[in-house]
Protein backbone atom coordinates (compact mmCIF):
# COMPACT_ATOMS: atom_id res chain seq x y z
CA UNK A 1 0.00 0.00 0.00
CA UNK A 2 2.84 2.35 0.84
CA UNK A 3 4.39 1.66 -2.55
CA UNK A 4 1.07 2.32 -4.30
CA UNK A 5 0.62 5.64 -2.47
CA UNK A 6 4.20 6.63 -3.32
CA UNK A 7 3.50 5.72 -6.91
CA UNK A 8 0.28 7.76 -6.82
CA UNK A 9 2.28 10.81 -5.69
CA UNK A 10 4.80 10.28 -8.47
CA UNK A 11 2.00 10.03 -11.00
CA UNK A 12 0.38 13.22 -9.66
CA UNK A 13 3.65 15.12 -10.11
CA UNK A 14 4.03 13.74 -13.64
CA UNK A 15 0.47 14.73 -14.56
CA UNK A 16 1.03 18.29 -13.32
CA UNK A 17 4.16 18.63 -15.44
CA UNK A 18 2.65 17.30 -18.70
CA UNK A 19 1.66 19.97 -21.25
CA UNK A 20 0.68 17.79 -24.20
CA UNK A 21 -2.98 16.80 -23.93
CA UNK A 22 -2.63 13.55 -25.85
CA UNK A 23 0.22 12.39 -23.62
CA UNK A 24 -1.63 13.63 -20.52
CA UNK A 25 -4.72 11.59 -21.33
CA UNK A 26 -2.59 8.52 -22.01
CA UNK A 27 -0.80 8.95 -18.67
CA UNK A 28 -4.09 9.23 -16.80
CA UNK A 29 -5.53 6.01 -18.17
CA UNK A 30 -2.29 4.00 -18.06
CA UNK A 31 -1.57 5.17 -14.51
CA UNK A 32 -5.08 4.32 -13.31
CA UNK A 33 -4.73 0.83 -14.78
CA UNK A 34 -1.31 0.46 -13.18
CA UNK A 35 -2.53 1.46 -9.69
CA UNK A 36 -5.55 -0.85 -9.82
CA UNK A 37 -4.02 -3.69 -11.87
CA UNK A 38 -6.77 -3.27 -14.49
CA UNK A 39 -6.42 -5.30 -17.68
CA UNK A 40 -8.36 -2.76 -19.74
CA UNK A 41 -9.75 0.73 -19.52
CA UNK A 42 -11.46 3.57 -21.33
CA UNK A 43 -11.21 7.34 -20.89
CA UNK A 44 -14.26 9.34 -21.97
CA UNK A 45 -14.52 13.10 -22.50
CA UNK A 46 -17.91 14.83 -22.18
CA UNK A 47 -18.84 17.23 -24.98
CA UNK A 48 -20.79 19.89 -23.11
CA UNK A 49 -22.42 21.25 -26.27
CA UNK A 50 -23.75 17.96 -27.64
CA UNK A 51 -24.02 16.10 -24.33
CA UNK A 52 -22.16 13.16 -25.82
CA UNK A 53 -19.53 11.05 -24.10
CA UNK A 54 -16.75 10.64 -26.62
CA UNK A 55 -14.12 7.92 -26.47
CA UNK A 56 -10.70 9.51 -25.96
CA UNK A 57 -8.62 6.40 -25.19
CA UNK A 58 -9.23 2.65 -25.26
CA UNK A 59 -6.69 0.17 -23.89
CA UNK A 60 -6.86 -3.61 -23.48
CA UNK A 61 -3.78 -5.67 -22.70
CA UNK A 62 -5.32 -9.07 -23.37
CA UNK A 63 -6.58 -8.07 -26.82
CA UNK A 64 -3.60 -5.84 -27.59
CA UNK A 65 -5.81 -2.83 -28.24
CA UNK A 66 -4.33 0.64 -27.75
CA UNK A 67 -6.31 3.39 -29.41
CA UNK A 68 -6.21 7.17 -29.12
CA UNK A 69 -2.77 7.63 -27.55
CA UNK A 70 0.30 9.35 -29.03
CA UNK A 71 1.34 7.56 -32.20
CA UNK A 72 -1.59 5.14 -31.96
CA UNK A 73 -4.67 4.66 -34.17
CA UNK A 74 -7.71 6.79 -33.40
CA UNK A 75 -10.92 5.77 -31.71
CA UNK A 76 -13.27 6.57 -34.60
CA UNK A 77 -14.56 2.99 -34.53
CA UNK A 78 -16.41 3.72 -31.27
CA UNK A 79 -19.53 5.87 -31.58
CA UNK A 80 -20.14 8.62 -28.98
CA UNK A 81 -22.53 7.76 -26.17
CA UNK A 82 -25.59 10.01 -25.65
CA UNK A 83 -26.25 11.03 -22.08
CA UNK A 84 -29.94 10.15 -22.45
CA UNK A 85 -32.19 8.10 -24.71
CA UNK A 86 -35.01 10.30 -25.97
CA UNK A 87 -38.48 8.81 -25.47
CA UNK A 88 -37.25 5.76 -23.54
CA UNK A 89 -37.00 6.67 -19.86
CA UNK A 90 -37.52 3.02 -18.80
CA UNK A 91 -34.31 1.84 -20.47
CA UNK A 92 -31.53 0.88 -18.08
CA UNK A 93 -28.65 3.39 -18.27
CA UNK A 94 -25.10 2.61 -19.19
CA UNK A 95 -22.92 2.54 -16.13
CA UNK A 96 -20.65 5.33 -17.38
CA UNK A 97 -23.67 7.55 -18.13
CA UNK A 98 -25.11 6.97 -14.66
CA UNK A 99 -21.73 7.72 -13.08
CA UNK A 100 -21.42 11.02 -14.96
CA UNK A 101 -24.99 12.15 -14.33
CA UNK A 102 -24.84 11.29 -10.63
CA UNK A 103 -21.19 12.30 -10.07
CA UNK A 104 -20.58 9.01 -8.27
CA UNK A 105 -18.13 6.16 -8.60
CA UNK A 106 -19.63 2.78 -9.55
CA UNK A 107 -18.10 -0.65 -8.84
CA UNK A 108 -19.45 -3.75 -10.56
CA UNK A 109 -18.32 -7.24 -9.53
CA UNK A 110 -19.36 -8.91 -12.78
CA UNK A 111 -21.01 -7.38 -15.83
CA UNK A 112 -22.89 -10.63 -16.42
CA UNK A 113 -24.60 -10.58 -13.05
CA UNK A 114 -28.03 -8.92 -12.89
CA UNK A 115 -27.63 -5.16 -12.31
CA UNK A 116 -29.60 -1.98 -12.84
CA UNK A 117 -27.25 -1.05 -15.71
CA UNK A 118 -27.28 -1.85 -19.42
CA UNK A 119 -24.30 -4.06 -20.35
CA UNK A 120 -25.69 -5.23 -23.69
CA UNK A 121 -22.98 -3.36 -25.59
CA UNK A 122 -20.28 -4.90 -23.43
CA UNK A 123 -21.63 -8.38 -24.00
CA UNK A 124 -21.85 -7.78 -27.75
CA UNK A 125 -18.20 -6.66 -27.76
CA UNK A 126 -17.22 -9.76 -25.79
CA UNK A 127 -19.07 -12.03 -28.20
CA UNK A 128 -17.34 -10.47 -31.17
CA UNK A 129 -13.83 -10.27 -29.71
CA UNK A 130 -13.72 -13.35 -27.47
CA UNK A 131 -13.03 -11.17 -24.44
CA UNK A 132 -14.77 -11.71 -21.09
CA UNK A 133 -15.62 -8.54 -19.16
CA UNK A 134 -15.95 -9.12 -15.44
CA UNK A 135 -15.28 -6.34 -12.93
CA UNK A 136 -15.85 -2.66 -13.61
CA UNK A 137 -14.73 0.51 -11.79
CA UNK A 138 -16.14 3.75 -13.23
CA UNK A 139 -14.99 7.10 -11.81
CA UNK A 140 -16.24 10.57 -12.90
CA UNK A 141 -13.71 13.40 -13.28
CA UNK A 142 -15.04 16.61 -11.71
CA UNK A 143 -13.55 20.06 -12.32
CA UNK A 144 -13.17 23.00 -9.92
CA UNK A 145 -16.69 24.20 -10.76
CA UNK A 146 -18.21 20.88 -9.70
CA UNK A 147 -18.97 19.81 -13.25
CA UNK A 148 -18.20 16.36 -14.65
CA UNK A 149 -16.20 16.67 -17.85
CA UNK A 150 -14.72 13.17 -18.21
CA UNK A 151 -14.98 9.64 -16.93
CA UNK A 152 -12.53 6.84 -16.28
CA UNK A 153 -13.68 3.23 -16.67
CA UNK A 154 -11.41 0.37 -15.60
CA UNK A 155 -12.16 -3.24 -16.48
CA UNK A 156 -11.03 -6.61 -15.06
CA UNK A 157 -8.72 -6.29 -12.09
CA UNK A 158 -6.05 -8.98 -12.50
CA UNK A 159 -4.83 -10.83 -9.42
CA UNK A 160 -2.41 -12.69 -11.68
CA UNK A 161 -2.08 -13.63 -15.33
CA UNK A 162 -5.14 -15.86 -15.28
CA UNK A 163 -7.37 -14.71 -12.43
CA UNK A 164 -9.81 -11.78 -12.53
CA UNK A 165 -11.21 -10.33 -9.30
CA UNK A 166 -13.44 -7.41 -8.27
CA UNK A 167 -11.97 -3.99 -7.65
CA UNK A 168 -11.48 -3.33 -3.93
CA UNK A 169 -12.22 -0.36 -1.69
CA UNK A 170 -8.53 0.52 -1.87
CA UNK A 171 -8.63 0.38 -5.66
CA UNK A 172 -11.58 2.75 -5.62
CA UNK A 173 -9.83 5.17 -3.25
CA UNK A 174 -6.68 5.17 -5.37
CA UNK A 175 -8.65 5.58 -8.59
CA UNK A 176 -10.70 8.43 -7.12
CA UNK A 177 -7.56 10.13 -5.84
CA UNK A 178 -5.94 9.79 -9.24
CA UNK A 179 -9.13 11.04 -10.91
CA UNK A 180 -9.04 14.12 -8.68
CA UNK A 181 -5.45 14.86 -9.61
CA UNK A 182 -6.19 14.12 -13.25
CA UNK A 183 -9.16 16.51 -13.15
CA UNK A 184 -6.92 19.27 -11.83
CA UNK A 185 -4.29 18.59 -14.51
CA UNK A 186 -6.85 18.43 -17.34
CA UNK A 187 -8.72 21.49 -16.08
CA UNK A 188 -5.51 23.49 -15.80
CA UNK A 189 -4.52 22.48 -19.29
CA UNK A 190 -7.96 23.28 -20.63
CA UNK A 191 -7.90 26.70 -18.95
CA UNK A 192 -4.43 27.36 -20.34
CA UNK A 193 -5.55 26.29 -23.81
CA UNK A 194 -8.69 28.41 -23.56
CA UNK A 195 -6.73 31.45 -22.41
CA UNK A 196 -4.22 30.89 -25.20
CA UNK A 197 -7.06 30.54 -27.69
CA UNK A 198 -8.67 33.71 -26.36
CA UNK A 199 -5.38 35.62 -26.56
CA UNK A 200 -4.64 34.35 -30.07
CA UNK A 201 -8.14 35.27 -31.20
CA UNK A 202 -7.78 38.73 -29.67
CA UNK A 203 -4.53 39.40 -31.51
CA UNK A 204 -6.13 38.33 -34.79
CA UNK A 205 -9.26 40.38 -34.17
CA UNK A 206 -7.11 43.43 -33.48
CA UNK A 207 -5.06 42.83 -36.61
CA UNK A 208 -8.22 42.36 -38.66
CA UNK A 209 -9.67 45.60 -37.28
CA UNK A 210 -6.52 47.47 -38.31
CA UNK A 211 -6.63 45.94 -41.78
CA UNK A 212 -10.30 46.87 -42.14
CA UNK A 213 -9.55 50.41 -40.98
CA UNK A 214 -7.62 50.91 -44.20
CA UNK A 215 -8.60 49.00 -47.36
CA UNK A 216 -5.40 50.31 -48.91
CA UNK A 217 -3.34 48.21 -46.50
CA UNK A 218 -5.89 45.43 -46.27
CA UNK A 219 -4.57 42.07 -45.10
CA UNK A 220 -1.14 43.52 -44.31
CA UNK A 221 -1.40 42.39 -40.68
CA UNK A 222 -2.47 38.94 -41.89
CA UNK A 223 0.31 38.49 -44.44
CA UNK A 224 3.26 39.76 -42.40
CA UNK A 225 3.02 36.82 -39.95
CA UNK A 226 3.35 34.38 -42.87
CA UNK A 227 6.37 36.16 -44.32
CA UNK A 228 7.92 36.42 -40.85
CA UNK A 229 7.46 32.76 -39.93
CA UNK A 230 8.60 31.53 -43.36
CA UNK A 231 11.87 33.45 -43.03
CA UNK A 232 12.29 32.48 -39.36
CA UNK A 233 11.98 28.80 -40.23
CA UNK A 234 14.53 29.19 -43.01
CA UNK A 235 16.97 31.08 -40.76
CA UNK A 236 16.59 28.55 -37.95
CA UNK A 237 17.49 25.73 -40.36
CA UNK A 238 20.17 27.62 -42.31
CA UNK A 239 23.89 26.85 -42.33
CA UNK A 240 24.74 30.45 -43.25
CA UNK A 241 27.76 31.45 -41.12
CA UNK A 242 25.99 34.42 -39.51
CA UNK A 243 23.03 32.36 -38.25
CA UNK A 244 24.45 28.84 -38.06
CA UNK A 245 24.10 28.78 -34.26
CA UNK A 246 20.65 30.37 -34.23
CA UNK A 247 17.87 27.83 -33.59
CA UNK A 248 14.27 28.56 -32.67
CA UNK A 249 12.07 26.28 -30.58
CA UNK A 250 8.33 25.82 -30.96
CA UNK A 251 7.85 28.34 -28.13
CA UNK A 252 10.14 30.82 -29.92
CA UNK A 253 8.08 30.53 -33.10
CA UNK A 254 4.88 31.13 -31.15
CA UNK A 255 6.34 34.23 -29.54
CA UNK A 256 7.47 35.60 -32.91
CA UNK A 257 4.12 34.77 -34.51
CA UNK A 258 2.33 36.68 -31.76
CA UNK A 259 4.60 39.68 -32.29
CA UNK A 260 3.97 39.56 -36.03
CA UNK A 261 0.22 39.69 -35.52
CA UNK A 262 0.62 42.67 -33.16
CA UNK A 263 3.35 44.52 -35.05
CA UNK A 264 1.05 47.33 -36.24
CA UNK A 265 -1.37 47.47 -33.28
CA UNK A 266 -0.44 51.12 -32.74
CA UNK A 267 -2.30 52.02 -35.92
CA UNK A 268 -5.54 51.93 -33.95
CA UNK A 269 -4.64 55.49 -32.86
CA UNK A 270 -3.52 56.67 -36.31
CA UNK A 271 -6.09 59.10 -37.80
CA UNK A 272 -8.19 57.49 -40.50
CA UNK A 273 -7.59 60.28 -43.03
CA UNK A 274 -3.83 59.77 -42.76
CA UNK A 275 -3.97 55.99 -43.15
CA UNK A 276 -6.39 56.35 -46.07
CA UNK A 277 -4.55 59.15 -47.85
CA UNK A 278 -4.21 57.65 -51.32
CA UNK A 279 -3.73 61.03 -53.07
CA UNK A 280 -1.60 63.99 -52.05
CA UNK A 281 -4.56 66.37 -51.83
CA UNK A 282 -6.87 63.90 -50.14
CA UNK A 283 -8.46 64.80 -46.80
CA UNK A 284 -12.14 63.98 -46.36
CA UNK A 285 -12.23 64.13 -50.17
CA UNK A 286 -9.67 64.62 -52.93
CA UNK A 287 -9.09 68.36 -53.24
CA UNK A 288 -7.75 68.01 -56.76
CA UNK A 289 -11.36 68.55 -57.83
CA UNK A 290 -11.31 71.97 -56.17
CA UNK A 291 -8.21 72.79 -58.20
CA UNK A 292 -9.96 71.50 -61.32
CA UNK A 293 -12.94 73.76 -60.58
CA UNK A 294 -10.64 76.80 -60.36
CA UNK A 295 -9.04 75.82 -63.65
CA UNK A 296 -12.54 75.62 -65.13
CA UNK A 297 -13.14 79.18 -63.96
CA UNK A 298 -9.91 80.32 -65.63
CA UNK A 299 -10.88 78.45 -68.81
CA UNK A 300 -14.29 80.11 -68.72
CA UNK A 301 -12.67 83.52 -68.36
CA UNK A 302 -10.38 82.76 -71.29
CA UNK A 303 -13.38 81.67 -73.36
CA UNK A 304 -15.13 84.95 -72.60
CA UNK A 305 -12.02 86.93 -73.55
CA UNK A 306 -11.71 84.96 -76.78
CA UNK A 307 -15.32 85.69 -77.74
CA UNK A 308 -14.81 89.38 -77.05
CA UNK A 309 -11.67 89.44 -79.16
CA UNK A 310 -13.49 87.77 -82.02
CA UNK A 311 -16.20 90.42 -81.87
CA UNK A 312 -13.52 93.10 -81.94
CA UNK A 313 -11.57 91.35 -84.71
CA UNK A 314 -8.45 90.65 -82.63
CA UNK A 315 -7.47 87.35 -84.22
CA UNK A 316 -3.85 87.43 -82.98
CA UNK A 317 -4.92 87.86 -79.37
CA UNK A 318 -7.41 85.01 -79.81
CA UNK A 319 -4.59 82.66 -80.77
CA UNK A 320 -2.72 83.64 -77.61
CA UNK A 321 -5.80 82.88 -75.53
CA UNK A 322 -6.11 79.45 -77.18
CA UNK A 323 -2.47 78.75 -76.30
CA UNK A 324 -3.14 79.73 -72.70
CA UNK A 325 -6.17 77.46 -72.69
CA UNK A 326 -4.11 74.48 -73.89
CA UNK A 327 -1.47 75.25 -71.27
CA UNK A 328 -4.06 75.25 -68.48
CA UNK A 329 -5.44 71.90 -69.58
CA UNK A 330 -1.92 70.45 -69.71
CA UNK A 331 -1.13 71.90 -66.26
CA UNK A 332 -4.25 70.30 -64.76
CA UNK A 333 -3.29 66.96 -66.30
CA UNK A 334 0.16 67.35 -64.76
CA UNK A 335 -1.31 68.16 -61.33
CA UNK A 336 -3.64 65.16 -61.47
CA UNK A 337 -0.67 62.91 -62.27
CA UNK A 338 1.43 64.47 -59.52
CA UNK A 339 -1.44 64.09 -57.06
CA UNK A 340 -1.36 60.29 -57.43
CA UNK A 341 2.07 60.09 -55.79
CA UNK A 342 3.22 57.12 -57.84
CA UNK A 343 6.17 58.92 -59.42
CA UNK A 344 9.13 60.68 -57.85
CA UNK A 345 8.80 64.48 -58.03
CA UNK A 346 11.87 66.08 -59.61
CA UNK A 347 13.25 69.61 -59.09
CA UNK A 348 11.76 70.63 -62.45
CA UNK A 349 8.39 69.31 -61.30
CA UNK A 350 8.62 71.36 -58.11
CA UNK A 351 9.34 74.51 -60.12
CA UNK A 352 6.37 73.84 -62.37
CA UNK A 353 4.05 73.25 -59.41
CA UNK A 354 5.24 76.52 -57.84
CA UNK A 355 4.61 78.38 -61.12
CA UNK A 356 1.11 76.94 -61.46
CA UNK A 357 0.38 77.99 -57.86
CA UNK A 358 0.94 81.61 -58.94
CA UNK A 359 -1.89 81.56 -61.49
CA UNK A 360 -4.58 84.02 -60.41
CA UNK A 361 -8.33 83.47 -60.35
CA UNK A 362 -11.31 85.47 -59.00
CA UNK A 363 -13.51 83.77 -56.39
CA UNK A 364 -17.26 84.29 -55.85
CA UNK A 365 -16.53 87.24 -53.55
CA UNK A 366 -14.54 88.94 -56.29
CA UNK A 367 -11.22 88.38 -54.50
CA UNK A 368 -8.18 87.42 -56.55
CA UNK A 369 -6.34 84.37 -55.24
CA UNK A 370 -3.60 81.98 -56.25
CA UNK A 371 -4.65 78.81 -58.07
CA UNK A 372 -3.18 76.65 -55.27
CA UNK A 373 -3.44 77.32 -51.56
CA UNK A 374 -0.33 77.13 -49.41
CA UNK A 375 -1.42 73.73 -48.04
CA UNK A 376 -2.16 72.37 -51.53
CA UNK A 377 1.23 73.54 -52.75
CA UNK A 378 2.95 71.83 -49.82
CA UNK A 379 1.14 68.52 -50.38
CA UNK A 380 1.60 68.45 -54.16
CA UNK A 381 5.33 69.13 -53.60
CA UNK A 382 5.80 65.87 -51.66
CA UNK A 383 8.59 64.14 -53.57
CA UNK A 384 7.61 60.53 -52.93
CA UNK A 385 4.29 58.96 -51.93
CA UNK A 386 1.26 60.90 -50.74
CA UNK A 387 2.11 61.93 -47.17
CA UNK A 388 3.65 65.26 -46.25
CA UNK A 389 6.26 65.53 -43.50
CA UNK A 390 3.73 66.03 -40.70
CA UNK A 391 1.56 63.15 -41.86
CA UNK A 392 4.61 60.94 -42.30
CA UNK A 393 5.53 61.62 -38.69
CA UNK A 394 1.98 60.73 -37.62
CA UNK A 395 2.32 57.43 -39.46
CA UNK A 396 5.74 56.82 -37.94
CA UNK A 397 4.29 57.48 -34.51
CA UNK A 398 2.24 54.30 -34.83
CA UNK A 399 5.42 52.51 -33.79
CA UNK A 400 5.66 54.63 -30.66
CA UNK A 401 2.04 53.76 -29.92
CA UNK A 402 2.73 50.08 -30.63
CA UNK A 403 5.57 50.00 -28.12
CA UNK A 404 3.61 51.94 -25.50
CA UNK A 405 0.64 49.60 -25.86
CA UNK A 406 2.65 46.36 -25.80
CA UNK A 407 4.95 47.43 -22.99
CA UNK A 408 1.92 48.04 -20.79
CA UNK A 409 0.66 44.48 -21.25
CA UNK A 410 1.74 41.96 -18.59
CA UNK A 411 3.06 39.38 -21.05
CA UNK A 412 3.94 36.03 -19.47
CA UNK A 413 7.53 34.95 -19.48
CA UNK A 414 7.31 33.00 -22.72
CA UNK A 415 6.03 36.12 -24.53
CA UNK A 416 8.22 38.75 -22.86
CA UNK A 417 10.04 39.61 -26.12
CA UNK A 418 6.88 40.40 -28.10
CA UNK A 419 7.26 44.20 -27.62
CA UNK A 420 10.85 44.10 -28.87
CA UNK A 421 10.06 42.01 -31.93
CA UNK A 422 6.95 44.00 -32.84
CA UNK A 423 8.51 47.37 -32.12
CA UNK A 424 11.63 47.02 -34.26
CA UNK A 425 10.31 46.31 -37.76
CA UNK A 426 10.93 49.94 -38.84
CA UNK A 427 14.44 50.13 -37.38
CA UNK A 428 17.44 50.10 -39.73
CA UNK A 429 20.76 48.33 -39.50
CA UNK A 430 22.59 51.68 -39.68
CA UNK A 431 20.60 53.22 -36.82
CA UNK A 432 18.60 55.61 -39.01
CA UNK A 433 15.25 53.92 -38.47
CA UNK A 434 12.51 54.60 -35.94
CA UNK A 435 11.17 54.77 -33.30
CA UNK A 436 14.38 54.30 -31.27
CA UNK A 437 17.12 54.51 -33.87
CA UNK A 438 18.58 51.11 -32.96
CA UNK A 439 21.54 49.67 -34.83
CA UNK A 440 21.92 46.10 -36.06
CA UNK A 441 23.83 44.87 -33.03
CA UNK A 442 21.14 46.27 -30.73
CA UNK A 443 18.41 44.15 -32.29
CA UNK A 444 17.73 40.45 -32.01
CA UNK A 445 17.61 38.21 -35.07
CA UNK A 446 13.81 37.75 -34.85
CA UNK A 447 13.33 41.52 -34.78
CA UNK A 448 15.49 41.89 -37.89
CA UNK A 449 13.57 39.05 -39.54
CA UNK A 450 10.32 40.93 -39.05
CA UNK A 451 11.83 44.03 -40.68
CA UNK A 452 12.51 42.08 -43.88
CA UNK A 453 9.07 40.49 -43.82
CA UNK A 454 7.35 43.85 -43.40
CA UNK A 455 9.22 45.42 -46.32
CA UNK A 456 8.64 42.46 -48.63
CA UNK A 457 4.90 42.43 -47.92
CA UNK A 458 4.60 46.18 -48.47
CA UNK A 459 6.45 46.02 -51.80
CA UNK A 460 4.36 43.17 -53.19
CA UNK A 461 0.98 44.21 -51.73
CA UNK A 462 -1.83 44.43 -54.27
CA UNK A 463 -4.10 46.92 -52.50
CA UNK A 464 -1.94 50.08 -52.57
CA UNK A 465 -3.70 52.62 -54.88
CA UNK A 466 -0.56 54.70 -55.44
CA UNK A 467 1.50 51.90 -56.97
CA UNK A 468 1.20 48.78 -59.06
CA UNK A 469 1.89 45.49 -57.21
CA UNK A 470 5.54 44.66 -57.77
CA UNK A 471 6.86 41.52 -59.36
CA UNK A 472 9.26 39.39 -57.38
CA UNK A 473 12.25 40.53 -59.43
CA UNK A 474 11.52 44.21 -58.77
CA UNK A 475 10.82 43.69 -55.06
CA UNK A 476 14.04 41.70 -54.55
CA UNK A 477 16.05 44.29 -56.45
CA UNK A 478 14.77 47.05 -54.18
CA UNK A 479 15.38 44.96 -51.07
CA UNK A 480 18.90 44.22 -52.29
CA UNK A 481 19.63 47.94 -52.51
CA UNK A 482 18.11 48.42 -49.06
CA UNK A 483 20.46 45.75 -47.70
CA UNK A 484 23.43 47.53 -49.27
CA UNK A 485 22.31 50.89 -47.89
CA UNK A 486 22.08 49.65 -44.31
CA UNK A 487 18.32 49.40 -44.14
CA UNK A 488 17.90 45.60 -44.07
CA UNK A 489 20.11 42.91 -42.55
CA UNK A 490 22.24 41.58 -45.45
CA UNK A 491 22.77 38.13 -43.89
CA UNK A 492 19.07 37.56 -43.31
CA UNK A 493 18.31 38.91 -46.77
CA UNK A 494 20.78 36.35 -48.13
CA UNK A 495 18.88 33.55 -46.39
CA UNK A 496 15.61 35.01 -47.69
CA UNK A 497 16.98 34.73 -51.22
CA UNK A 498 19.07 31.56 -50.97
CA UNK A 499 16.30 29.53 -49.34
CA UNK A 500 13.70 30.90 -51.80
CA UNK A 501 11.49 32.15 -48.98
CA UNK A 502 9.94 34.60 -51.44
CA UNK A 503 8.70 31.69 -53.58
CA UNK A 504 6.93 30.06 -50.64
CA UNK A 505 5.21 33.35 -49.82
CA UNK A 506 4.40 34.12 -53.45
CA UNK A 507 2.66 30.78 -53.95
CA UNK A 508 0.11 31.80 -51.30
CA UNK A 509 -0.25 35.56 -51.52
CA UNK A 510 0.87 36.92 -54.91
CA UNK A 511 -1.04 37.13 -58.16
CA UNK A 512 0.31 34.95 -61.01
CA UNK A 513 1.46 38.00 -62.98
CA UNK A 514 3.70 39.03 -60.06
CA UNK A 515 5.62 35.76 -59.98
CA UNK A 516 8.57 35.98 -62.34
CA UNK A 517 12.14 34.67 -62.26
CA UNK A 518 14.52 37.08 -60.49
CA UNK A 519 18.10 37.30 -61.74
CA UNK A 520 19.72 36.07 -58.53
CA UNK A 521 23.23 36.06 -60.02
CA UNK A 522 23.19 39.85 -60.32
CA UNK A 523 21.05 40.73 -57.31
CA UNK A 524 22.35 43.58 -55.14
CA UNK A 525 22.92 43.08 -51.45
CA UNK A 526 24.52 39.63 -51.75
CA UNK A 527 28.16 40.52 -52.39
CA UNK A 528 29.42 38.83 -49.23
CA UNK A 529 27.26 35.77 -49.64
CA UNK A 530 27.82 32.63 -51.65
CA UNK A 531 24.73 32.44 -53.86
CA UNK A 532 23.08 29.06 -54.29
CA UNK A 533 22.02 27.89 -57.72
CA UNK A 534 23.07 31.18 -59.29
CA UNK A 535 23.44 29.52 -62.64
CA UNK A 536 19.79 28.40 -62.75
Amino acid sequence: MEQRIRRLNEIGIALSAERNQSRLLEKILSSARELTAADAGTLYLLDADTQLLRFALVQNDQLGIYLGGPGQPGVELFQPIPMSVAGDETREPLVVVWSVLNKQTVRIRDAYDPTEFDFSGTRAFDAQSGYRSHSFLTVPLINHEGEVFAALQLINKRADADQIQPFSDTDQELAESLASQAAVALTNQRLIDEMKGLFDSFTRVLATAIDKKSPHTGNHCRRVPDATLFLAEAVSASDHPAVRDFVMTEADFYELRTAAWLHDCGKVVTPHHVMEKSRKLETVFDRIELVAARVEILLRDLEIQALRQQLEGGQQHTLQLNAQREQLIDDLTFLRRTNVGAEFVTDDDLQRIASIAEYRWIDAAGIEQGLLTEDELKNLSVRRGTLNAEERQIMNDHMVATLEMLEQLPFPRHLRRVPEYAGCHHERMDGKGYPRGLRREQMSIPARIMGIADVFEALTAKERPYKEPMKLSQALAIMGRMAEEGHLDPDLFAVFVDERVYERYAAIHLAPEQIDLPDLAHLNGLKSVVKKDAAE
